[in-house]
């Protein structure tokens, strides 16, 4: 296969970026996207010429480090599937491809296709887990969980933080992210204890970042490698509602019914 590549080049944040095209020759079809680039970069060291710039760590699907968009599409044409995963067999010979990073306010350039993906990093430690005691394993049959909360909490869990749903989503909001991370420990009964500080916290540092409001377009779950649903946009909502009922220093203040709602200290 001969592929022709148009890549988003850039220096740092402060520059301001261009596409380079690339002919790629020889492309075996088996081979998946980040191997393709793989190659490209060989051929660009070998004539002294600076590589592309992506990001990649396990390349199965797992750890979310991967992703760009291909075609205007995230992760590329071929659903629930990240970069890495994606094979060239699913490209025609001689096809075009426009390859460029996530564009989001809150995911600002580091170089290429690389971005800084820190804030997804910062509402899982305002409250993405789960305080327990040190001590001896407790015994698996202790807490009895049904499948089917088990199963719901395990679907939201998949969620591997790519960002692929605030790269799709007309609005860069970060809702399906955060209502995983909270549905996922607030549905198991170890989650109940912090379950409002949680949701209260996570929705307050996803208000602090430059994500935009969620108005259920629905792109996200589209773009999504794992297939994460909706439900859990709801289920975040739900929990940070009763979190605001139940907590004193969490208050509701609506906007407009696009923007959703925010949060403020009382007085």
């Amino acid at each position: 296969m001969k592929l022709t590549l148009k890549i988003w080049r850039q220096k740092n944040c402060k520059d301001a970026g261009r596409f380079a095209t690339y002919t790629v020759n020889d492309v075996n079809p088996d081979m998946s996207m980040l191997e393709c680039l793989d190659v490209l970069n060989e051929e660009l060291t070998l004539r002294g010429e600076e590589p592309v710039t992506f990001e990649h760590d396990c390349r199965e699907g797992i750890c979310g480090s991967c992703g760009f968009m291909i075609n205007g599409q995230a992760h590329g044409p071929l659903p629930a599937t990240t970069v890495c995963q994606l094979t060239m067999r699913h490209f025609n010979d001689g096809e075009e491809l426009v390859i460029e990073p996530w564009r989001a306010a809150a995911f600002p350039p580091v170089k290429d296709l690389m971005v800084d993906r820190r804030a997804l990093d910062r509402i899982i430690t305002a409250g993405g887990y789960i305080t327990a005691p040190t001590g001896n394993a407790v015994d698996g049959n202790s807490i009895l969980i049904s499948k089917e909360i088990a199963d719901k909490s395990m679907d939201a869990a998949a969620c591997i933080g790519c960002g692929a749903c605030v790269a799709a989503c007309p609005n860069a909001a970060a809702a399906l992210f955060t209502g995983a991370k909270i549905t996922h420990l607030s549905s198991l009964p170890q989650g109940q204890i912090e379950r409002d500080r949680r949701a209260a916290a996570m929705v307050a540092q996803l208000n602090t970042e430059a994500f935009g409001s969620c108005t259920n377009m629905g792109e996200c779950t589209a773009a999504c490698p794992k297939e994460i649903k909706l439900d859990v946009i709801a289920k975040m909502n739900r929990d940070y509602f009763v979190a605001a009922l139940h907590r004193h220093d969490v208050e509701l203040i609506p906007l407009t019914p696009e923007a959703g709602w925010s949060t403020a200290k009382r007085c």
